[in-house]
């Protein structure tokens, strides 16, 4: 009985690969880095993106902050991204209810709900756009509370 290896069948193989390079010890560093989660590979700019996308970029963030599995940068957009999206419901529903069970301030607590909308995506498509120049995607204030908020239980 002969074993084949892949490779001499035009085959590429990764996790072999990396096996077969931890057992060499040709880059033991470069494997206990990735059990880190530091790994040396740049962060693709789309998954922190994706994280920043209003409403539907909450659901990302929250399973990345679950998991406990990313970078420093990662897990930061992700407690940021939380962070806006619950601010942005709770305020949401307390003047919608607000607006509904008042009468006389019932249209201005609408036009305020629309401008918190508005300001919710406007503030996650900057810094989409930030992301995207390369320059940081720290929000004064709310990345402070996201780190004291989140940090502590979802990390």
């Amino acid at each position: 009985m002969s074993l084949i290896h892949p490779s001499s069948l035009g085959v590429r193989l990764t996790p072999m690969e990396n096996f077969e390079q931890k057992e060499t010890g040709e880059a033991r560093e470069q494997g206990e880095q990735g059990e880190n989660n530091n790994a040396p590979y740049p962060i693709p700019k789309t998954q922190l993106l994706l994280y920043l996308i209003p409403i539907i970029g909450f659901f990302p963030s929250l399973w990345t902050l679950y998991r406990g599995q990313g970078s420093r940068e990662q897990l930061a957009i992700s407690r940021l991204s939380i962070t806006l999206a619950v601010t942005w419901l709770l305020g949401y529903l307390l003047l919608a209810t607000g607006a509904a069970t008042s009468d006389f301030f019932s249209l201005r607590l609408f036009i305020l709900n629309s401008f918190l909308t508005s300001g919710y995506f406007l503030v996650s498509v900057w810094l989409i756009l930030r992301l995207m120049q390369g320059k940081s995607g720290r929000l004064p204030g709310f990345t402070n509370l996201a780190e004291r908020v989140f940090g502590k239980y979802l990390s």
